[in-house]
């Protein structure tokens, strides 16, 4: 397949993705509101700048985008320029990886949610909240 935009058009659109503030992570400081749990911080300058952290607890969240981090029930692979998109999931895995094993021996409990997670039901994120002691 290939691409209709030029690279500058392509290199726009990709440009305007935000990386804060997304859908999926206000819904899931929305849900965390529902539940009484307001005593967060938002991109805290923790290691690996979690979505939301509570450092009351020590608790990090991260909403982690299903196209950027290759969601294994979302990800379709992409059709053009392979090599550089799975060059550039595998770091973002191992990002991700390495983020959480720093914050873990930091004594932080991490969670890390599917942004298709944050989608209707929210029963999936409740039972995680509860096992690392959120709520």
């Amino acid at each position: 397949m290939v691409d209709k935009m030029t690279r500058a058009q392509r290199s726009y659109v990709m440009s305007r993705i935000r990386s804060t503030n997304t859908k999926p992570e206000i819904a899931l400081r929305r849900h965390l509101r529902s539940l009484g749990i307001t005593n967060y911080r938002l991109h805290s300058k923790v290691p690996g700048t979690p979505d939301v952290a509570i450092p009351s607890t020590k608790i990090a969240l991260f909403v982690d985008g299903c196209f950027w981090h290759g969601c294994r029930k979302c990800y379709r692979a992409h059709t053009s320029n392979k090599s550089f998109w799975s060059s550039k999931l595998e770091r973002n895995r191992n990002r991700d990886r390495k983020v959480t094993k720093l914050l873990k021996t930091s004594g932080w409990t991490v969670a890390r949610f599917w942004e298709h997670q944050m989608n209707g039901d929210l029963r999936d994120v409740d039972r995680k909240l509860l096992d690392i002691g959120a709520i």
